[in-house]
């Protein structure tokens, strides 16, 4: 009997710090950890908007995945030649692809479990022409964020 007693203060002394430490944590958020960069999501470089927001899904040398959902390869896709294509898949979203512009002009709490990311056109021209000339693309006509402002519809931007 006399270990039975050290083993039950022990343990006791445990869960007793298990439950301060749930008492003092905060809960972690993406935020926080230093996952979503705001200030990199500024920027109008291709490749960084790329890094930050696409590669985790399309992978970083835009190979695409498969598992979770159906993310398309990049590299050596012939939807790549349509830069109109892209710019509305970016916008609206597709599929398991969340939109990155609000539908409704100052709604910018659209219904997400995370918190929304709108680009600008001008983001959404960069990233394209950046995929478009990456990854085995060689497609020479730009976008221009003219050209993706007028594919917006109805929208005031």
């Amino acid at each position: 009997m006399k270990i039975i007693k050290p083993i039950k203060a022990t343990y006791a002394a445990s869960l007793v710090l298990l439950l301060l430490a749930g008492l003092v944590s905060q809960p972690a958020c993406a935020d926080s950890a230093g996952i979503r960069d705001e200030a990199l999501l500024k920027t109008t470089d291709g490749g960084q908007i790329y890094a930050q927001i696409c590669q985790g899904c399309h992978m970083p040398k835009g190979q695409g995945a498969i598992g979770a959902g159906h993310y398309p390869a990049f590299a050596h896709n012939p939807t790549m030649s349509s830069a109109p294509y892209m710019a509305l898949t970016i916008l609206g979203g597709r599929r398991n692809m969340p939109a990155f512009a609000s539908r409704d002009p100052g709604d910018s709490e659209q219904e997400s479990f995370i918190a929304p990311i709108w680009l600008t056109d001008a983001q959404v021209a960069s990233v394209i022409n950046y995929i478009r000339t990456h990854f085995g693309n060689d497609y020479k006509d730009a976008i221009t964020a003219d050209e993706v402002k007028a594919l917006h519809s109805g929208s005031t931007r």
